[in-house]
């Protein structure tokens, strides 16, 4: 599940450190991947703790992964 935070999108499971505002998909302070259509754009490599983020928010939303 999903929810709204002030302007925000916060996740159930990472709740505290991933967050969506409008396309962007961000792990901590890092916009890490971008929503295109039904994709989400993984912009770089990143470390285990963030690739699992930006996995869990392509699951949550129903996108699949563009690396």
């Amino acid at each position: 599940m999903v929810r709204a935070f002030r302007g925000m999108r916060t996740f159930d499971k990472y709740k505290q450190n991933l967050r969506q505002h409008r396309d962007e998909i961000w792990s901590y302070s890092t916009h890490v991947a971008t929503i295109e259509g039904n994709t989400l754009k993984q912009l770089g490599w990143w470390s285990v703790t963030t690739q699992k983020h930006i996995n869990y928010a392509a699951k949550e939303l129903g996108l699949k992964i563009i690396k």
